[in-house]
C-alpha cells in the first residue's frame, strides 16, 4: 500500500478522483471530481439498504470511478464544535476506509444541503424533483468546497 492509499497517511493524493458524500442515516449523496481534483459533479443519491449492499456499491464505484480518496460532509455547528451527527459522519468516515482502504477527509459542510435546495428552487424544480436531486447537489457542493479550500479542511483532520 503507496502513502496515497494508506487510510491513516496524513497525506491525501491531489491527483486522481475523488468521491464525496453527503452522509445521512437513510440516503447518502454522492459526487465524484475529475482526476485533476478540480471539479465536483454530482453523481446519485443512493438509498442504504443495509452494511453489506451500502459495503458492496461503495466499492463499486470506487473501483468504477477509479478513485484515490474520499471526502465526507461533516456537519459542525455554527460555533465550529461538533456534536452528535458529527460523531456519526466520522464513524461513517472510518467505515469507508474500512472498506475501501482508500483515505479519508472530512469537510465542512454547513448550508450545504440549504445552497442545494436554494439551486433547486431557483431552477424551478417541483418538490418530487428538488428531493431527487438534493443530496447528490450537497455532495457535489461538499466535494467542490473541499477542493478549493483543501488547507482549510485537512484542518478538520483525517480519520
Amino acid at each position: 500500500m503507496t502513502a496515497s492509499s494508506d487510510p491513516t497517511s496524513p497525506t491525501f493524493p491531489t491527483r486522481g478522483r475523488l468521491l464525496g458524500f453527503d452522509y445521512g442515516t437513510k440516503r447518502l449523496g454522492i459526487a465524484v471530481s475529475n482526476a485533476d481534483q478540480t471539479i465536483a459533479s454530482p453523481l446519485e443519491n443512493y438509498t442504504r439498504q443495509g452494511t453489506d449492499q451500502d459495503s458492496r456499491h461503495i466499492r463499486r464505484l470506487v473501483e468504477e470511478y477509479s478513485a484515490v480518496g474520499l471526502v465526507v460532509g461533516l456537519p459542525v455547528h455554527m460555533s465550529g464544535d461538533e456534536g452528535g451527527k458529527a460523531r456519526e459522519a466520522r464513524e461513517f468516515g472510518t467505515w469507508l476506509s474500512r472498506i475501501t482502504g482508500l483515505p479519508v477527509r472530512y469537510a465542512d459542510e454547513r448550508y450545504s444541503s440549504l445552497i442545494a435546495e436554494q439551486l433547486l428552487i431557483g431552477a424551478e424544480f417541483t418538490s418530487k424533483k428538488r428531493k431527487a436531486r438534493l443530496d447528490m447537489l450537497a455532495a457535489q457542493y461538499i466535494l467542490q468546497g473541499f477542493l478549493e479550500n483543501r488547507d482549510a479542511d485537512e484542518k478538520l483532520g483525517p480519520i
